[in-house]
């Protein structure tokens, strides 16, 4: 076969498993989403998707999300954005509801 298809993995990919650096993941030990900024030992370091401090993961745990996962995550992010900032500046944030400030 020309394609090396019955080839033995290479031994990077079997040092190394799980997702590479800029992945969008779920950790199911803390509940959180974060993209993977890198690998610390034989872990990964995790950071959430607006910024801020990583965190280890174990790679064997994390998975992947799906790109409507990732859409939720990042409308979520940009709402939380939103909302900090209207807060820093005094204005009036929404319950959910569609209503904002006294009617």
């Amino acid at each position: 076969m020309t394609d090396g298809g019955d080839r033995p993995p290479r031994a990077r990919d079997a040092a190394a498993p799980g997702p590479v650096p800029g992945s969008a993941v779920h950790d199911p030990d803390t509940g959180r989403i974060g993209v993977v900024a890198g690998r610390a030992g034989t872990g990964l370091r995790l950071c959430p998707l607006g910024g801020g401090g990583t965190w280890q993961a174990d790679p064997q745990r994390v998975r992947l999300l799906t790109h409507a996962e990732l859409l939720s995550a990042r409308v979520a992010e940009a709402n939380a954005r939103t909302r900090r900032a209207m807060e820093m500046h005094d204005l009036p944030v929404g319950d959910g509801s569609g209503h904002y400030g006294a009617r």
